[in-house]
């Protein structure tokens, strides 16, 4: 019979391929294969469907066997490892490729999509620029360090450290002086290359059309929405926003048993990078709203909505709701009713 499914697990130089038919009898099995043999002996196949763990160089392969006719999936690494039949003492090549063809028929598996070159591409340009914010840290936090060793105690906020550092320079004695200029030096090297990838982020955001759209909302800007863009492509494949943001890992994970529901911290399971981006812009919106306050027809507007959906009246009224003045009701019912539930939450 012809293959239908076929498991491949990836890797630098050697490769694992698992296929079996449609009654599930494996009819190929290669533990070993070179990596420049691996497109040839799919593009052999019959067209058929592929898994492959969503791990280093699985975007490429993923396109380039698409490119024989093969429908390719990717799957989190993660989710193949419970239809490993030997276990986790078992783990080899071609047990992970059984697996991985055994996991890509579940009806309830979830898949990765394929990355474009273009999105790859772009996700290069955060990885790097991520890397510079990070060796920068790690340079300004060195600076503090040994200049601690000298009695000079600096804050954390970068800008300070720079300044600080710089004015010490003439204090230091001799190699003291050397390391503390070549770090300054660095720094300011970093600060450039940030800078010049920061043009290029501001670049990407110009020309997608879906960056422009996510920067409307508030907290995203330019990194955030190229990021996304980035990462996710096609917002479609998640079925609602709150599935989203559990791929995101930013709603709280369940450990609930006998019937009671115990909730913990966010499983925080998803792309950190990403998730950092969100949080951060979050904060900064809820700083700018500390500042602020809402216009009377919003606040009543509101209000109302939170009324009707059971939002307990002294709640409203503790979060500065209580102030708002009743509308006109104009005569009609609508009106009328919206007065009376603005009067609730004052009481």
């Amino acid at each position: 019979m012809a293959i239908v499914t076929v498991g491949i697990d990836t890797a630098k130089s050697v490769y694992a391929v698992h296929g079996v038919d449609e009654a599930g009898k494996v009819q190929l099995r290669q533990p070993k294969v070179a990596r420049g043999k691996l497109s040839a002996l799919i593009a052999e196949l019959p067209p058929c469907v592929i898994g492959i763990e969503a791990c280093t160089g699985a975007h490429f392969w993923a396109r380039r066997l698409q490119a024989h006719g093969h429908t390719v999936k990717l799957m989190a690494p993660k989710l193949v490892a419970p239809y490993r039949m030997s276990g986790k003492r078992g783990k080899n090549d071609a047990a992970d490729a059984a697996a991985i063809c055994e996991a890509v028929g579940r009806a309830n598996m979830r898949f990765v999509p394929v990355k474009t070159e273009d999105q790859q591409a772009r996700l290069m340009v955060h990885r790097a620029r991520q890397g510079y914010v990070t060796a920068r840290t790690a340079a300004i936090n060195r600076i503090r360090g040994l200049l601690a060793e000298f009695g000079v105690v600096l804050p954390l906020k970068a800008e300070v450290v720079r300044r600080e550092a710089a004015g010490k320079l003439e204090d230091l004695p001799g190699y003291g002086n050397l390391v503390i200029g070549d770090l300054l030096s660095e720094v300011h090297h970093l600060d450039e290359r940030i800078g010049q990838y920061d043009a290029h982020i501001r670049s990407m955001a110009r020309q997608s059309t879906p960056a422009q759209q996510l920067m409307q909302l508030m907290g995203i800007g330019e990194v955030t929405a190229t990021a996304l863009v980035a990462t996710v492509g096609n917002a479609r494949e998640f079925g609602s926003s709150r599935q989203f943001a559990a791929w995101l890992g930013l709603v709280p994970g369940q450990y609930s048993s006998g019937g009671k529901t115990r909730l913990g911290g966010i499983t925080k399971a998803g792309d950190a990078y990403l998730r950092g981006l969100l949080v951060i812009g979050a904060r900064a919106v809820l700083n700018a709203a500390a500042n602020k306050t809402l216009s009377e027809k919003r606040a009543q507007a509101v209000v109302a909505w939170l009324t009707a959906h059971g939002v307990a009246a002294n709640r409203l009224t503790a979060a500065g709701f209580g102030a708002t003045k009743p509308v006109a009701d104009n005569g009609t019912e609508e009106g009328r009713a919206k007065n009376r539930r603005v009067e609730l939450a004052k009481n």
